[in-house]
């Protein structure tokens, strides 16, 4: 394989030493892949079948994994799947070269990094790889600061330790929002309020949950959010809706539901997004909850369409009048046919159901135009504005 010299790579691999895990039962073709990728300054460890390859994943961490799909005993895809029972983070690169619809929604449903098909260029092999081992760097050094600093990880005896911290989060808590857009005019339609905290210890909201969740306090958190947000659409001059997260929990409290509560008196103008549907699948009580926030007046959505949720259950039981594609869908759509498959058939499946549905992660302008041929209803993304104080906003009201 031949490609062109590439100093932006040399200047990735420079940073620190990264290691990739190459599967493949061709023995010729692993030995180009492994020489190829070494000399562009890669730890490579190589593995002609996937029974090795799960034994290296054992012993040591990779920032990536470049696998062939066909493969006798362990291929492709049942090593993505063994993977992500263990590893939520680690990129994973797969290459075939008798490419499928099923194949390829099987890929995206269990989190591939990206589906390349036979025969690869080379230089779009090195900077597949190249990006696929910096986000895996980066989601190892999260790890790293995590276990090092104690970021939303928690003893089971520190009870009192994780109840400080989120203490303190909840004294510096504040909400972001993005912008979900019209297609057309780029014109606001709604905000997405994200919960953001000034506490070190728990830099993001998961950390936060976390926290919440061992403390048991998941009500105090959402009893919190929802008050900001109530605040923020009493003060907003905008006729916008306010999509609101709700952790599933937050279904079972009780002051949700009541008349005097925050955002009961501003229903009509929220929206109340079901995130961790992996939760929902048994819930009991699911449909009279819903009935009675509709009721109320709330509208719902279910996030992460396609994200390897198995959703299908929570889709039917909530009937939301909103769906998100997840963001692993819209990222570069338009130069993948297989998303471009699904998520049409996706929206497709919605608008016949009456659902409106929700590209989220847009940052390109060509993934924009294409989410737009393929018929979303709405978009949101860095590409129309990044979460921010509300009265930062630069989002445009609708007309």
């Amino acid at each position: 394989m031949h490609g062109r010299h590439n100093p932006v790579l040399d200047l990735q691999v420079m940073t620190g030493e990264t290691s990739l895990l190459l599967v493949d039962d061709d023995v010729l073709v692993l030995k180009m892949t492994k020489k190829l990728l070494e000399r562009r300054g890669y730890q490579v460890v190589a593995c002609s079948n996937g029974e090795d390859a799960l034994k290296q994943l054992t012993q040591r961490t990779f920032d990536c994994m470049v696998s062939d799909v066909q493969m006798p005993g362990i291929n492709g895809l049942r090593l993505l799947r063994a993977i992500r029972d263990r590893d939520l983070d680690l990129p994973v690169v797969l290459i075939t070269g008798n490419p499928d619809l099923e194949t390829a929604t099987t890929a995206i449903e269990y989190g591939a990094f990206h589906y390349l098909i036979k025969p690869v260029e080379t230089e779009a092999l090195e900077q597949t790889v190249g990006r696929a081992a910096n986000a895996g760097r980066i989601a190892r050094a999260k790890r790293e600061y995590v276990e090092q600093y104690g970021s939303g990880v928690f003893l089971t005896s520190d009870r009192a330790g994780v109840d400080a911290k989120l203490d303190r989060a909840l004294a510096t808590m504040w909400m972001a929002y993005q912008p979900i857009v019209h297609p057309a005019s780029s014109g606001t339609f709604a905000q997405e309020a994200l919960l953001r905290s000034g506490e070190p210890t728990l830099p993001h909201p998961a950390a936060v949950l976390d926290a919440a969740e061992r403390a048991q306090r998941l009500f105090d958190v959402g009893r919190q959010v929802r008050a900001k947000v109530a605040g923020a659409i009493a003060a907003s001059p905008e006729p916008w809706l306010f999509f609101v997260n709700l952790h599933p929990a937050d279904l079972g409290d009780p002051e949700l539901y009541e008349e005097g509560a925050p955002l009961s008196h501003v229903a009509e103008r929220v929206v109340l997004e079901i995130t961790e549907r992996a939760s929902l699948e048994t819930m009991s009580g699911l449909v009279a909850n819903v009935a009675n926030l509709r009721a109320m007046g709330f509208r719902l959505a279910l996030d992460d369409l396609g994200a390897g949720y198995a959703g299908l259950t929570s889709f039917v039981r909530m009937e939301p009048e909103f769906v998100k594609l997840d963001m692993s869908l819209v990222r570069d759509v338009h130069l993948s046919d297989a998303k471009r498959k699904i998520v049409g058939s996706m929206v497709g499946l919605c608008h016949e159901m009456g659902k409106q549905v929700i590209a989220e992660g847009v940052e390109h302008a060509a993934e924009r135009d294409m989410l737009i041929e393929l018929g979303c209803d709405l978009l949101q993304g860095y590409l129309f504005g990044k979460p921010e104080r509300l009265e930062l906003s630069r989002a445009r009201a609708a007309v």
